[in-house]
């Protein structure tokens, strides 16, 4: 194989760095609103949603092969979406919203039966330290899975032809300012200096390369089992984008009866930058044979 996906995993991984430090900086940068942040949410969850359906799942099944293909790469897509879930009920490390406007509470979850203190002055301190950074570190580690076996897998189809693992480049790169802001954000609530929150920062940032790059140098390894293990990781990697949309992300915003039309939009133009990025692909991409 040419040193090109190398390159390009090298490009993709400065690009997550970058917006890993962004949004530990974020903060201090511009207001995040409570308005803005779950329109931010609202977009990436339809990205990964359709990343996962219209990307990941589909080029896991090629991957895979053979005429149990589909349901190999659906026990997969289970295993990502129940360890994900496992991790998030077990760690609790999700929370984006540390906007303190009045906004954040007005009318929320009004008549759905549910009830949420201010993110600001309760959330915050409830969040286990070390529960969120075993958990966002686990959760990053497998992102870097996922652009790993991406990349790997069009550049084994097409070398050259398809801009590589873009959909999942994008959902990475769209979430991780999320959980980097989460994290100085926490650390800034407990105490911490502004040193230790950019050393913890750039840590974060590097864990998501560093699963890209193990996977991706790791499967060269594997000889004739190389296809099914990279489209097992894919179809696992869907699972855990599942999840996240469904169970992390869209719950947050779902019981707002506030900008229900602009949070709706957002959501829906994020699916549809995932089903558009298909286009880049060749055909022969989708036109793969999975029977023997």
């Amino acid at each position: 194989m040419s040193s090109g996906p190398y390159y390009i995993l090298a490009f993709y991984s400065t690009l997550i760095v970058g917006a890993s430090l962004l949004g530990g900086w974020l903060p201090s940068l511009i207001r995040m609103t409570h308005t803005r942040t779950q329109l931010a949410m609202s977009f990436v969850a339809g990205l990964m949603l359709g990343v996962a359906l219209f990307h990941l799942l589909p080029h896991g099944i090629a991957e895979i092969g053979g005429a149990h293909a589909v349901e190999i790469a659906l026990w997969w897509v289970m295993a990502g979406l129940v360890l994900m879930l496992l991790l998030l009920r077990s760690f609790h490390f999700h929370q984006h919203d540390f906007s303190s406007d009045e906004e954040a509470h007005h009318d929320h979850d009004h008549g759905s039966g549910h009830h949420h203190e201010p993110a600001a002055n309760n959330t915050v301190r409830s969040i286990s330290w070390l529960g969120m950074a075993i958990g966002l570190g686990l959760h990053t580690l497998i992102d870097g899975i996922a652009l790993g076996a991406s990349i790997k897998a069009e550049a084994l189809a097409e070398p050259g032809t398809t801009l590589v693992g873009l959909g999942v480049l994008l959902a990475i790169l769209l979430h991780k300012p999320l959980d980097a802001m989460s994290i100085t954000t926490l650390m800034k609530a407990d105490g911490w200096s502004k040193g230790a929150q950019t050393r913890a920062n750039l840590m974060f940032s590097l864990l998501c390369p560093l699963g890209a790059l193990l996977f991706f140098w790791g499967v060269a390894q594997l000889g004739d089992t190389r296809e099914l293990v990279i489209g097992s990781a894919l179809a696992f990697s869907a699972g855990v984008f599942l999840c996240i949309a469904l169970s992390d992300l869209l719950p947050e915003v779902h019981f707002h009866s506030h900008d229900k039309g602009k949070l709706t939009l957002a959501f829906l133009l994020g699916i549809g930058l995932a089903f558009a990025l298909g286009g880049l692909e060749p055909d022969a991409v989708h036109a793969l044979e999975i029977l023997p």
